[in-house]
């Protein structure tokens, strides 16, 4: 099989973060920006933040969010116990290659904000509306693209795709046949759907 050396090998995944139990180390506005990516998306995710200093903006955001313990210290190795996803949003390269080294020992997925080679997984741009949800990802490239692709996708799509999807949905339910039929009948939906 021959392999890409260029372009974006990563593979998309959702995770259903409000099964996992996800350390967010810093407090400032970094820290600020991962959080409100993940309350975004998983509101009722369990997150444990770390920071020796956690900034008014952080506790103001997260006064509502009884799933969001706040530690106001330095990072310890213990930090990482029972704990499955880390993001590192701190200014500081050696301690966040520390606690990556930390996290990948125990078998962990690390992402460290601004430091693309030292991260398993990227947080891309997100566009929902409604049940649909588009991740963008620039292979670290540029969030800066990636933010206006967003941007043009918010605009293009329609707010009725949500309820085009909830239809589609009944109508998968109701579908009796075999796999290729329901995905011909549900192709031929979409496309008139798609042309209006």
């Amino acid at each position: 099989m021959k392999s890409l050396k260029n372009g974006n090998n990563l593979f998309p995944v959702f995770f259903k973060l409000e099964q996992l139990q996800l350390l967010i180390v810093g407090g400032g506005h970094v820290g600020l920006e991962k959080l409100t990516a993940v309350l975004t998306n998983s509101p009722a995710t369990n997150i444990k933040l770390v920071a020796k200093e956690i900034s008014e903006e952080v506790r103001e955001f997260v006064k509502d969010h009884p799933n969001v313990k706040l530690i106001e210290r330095e990072f310890r190795p213990y930090d990482l116990e029972e704990i499955e996803l880390v993001i590192v949003g701190i200014d500081d390269t050696r301690t966040s290659e520390l606690i990556r080294d930390m996290a990948k020992v125990r078998g962990l997925l690390v992402n460290v904000a601004d430091k693309p080679e030292l991260c398993d997984f990227y947080l891309g741009s997100v566009v929902k509306k409604g049940d649909l949800k588009i991740a963008i990802s620039t292979n670290g490239k540029s969030p800066t693209v990636a933010k206006r692709i967003k941007e043009y996708l918010n605009e293009s799509i329609p707010e009725s795709i949500d309820e085009v999807l909830q239809n589609m949905s009944k109508i998968r339910e109701k579908l009796h046949g075999n796999f290729d039929f329901k995905v011909r009948t549900l192709n031929s939906i979409t496309k008139d759907w798609l042309k209006k």
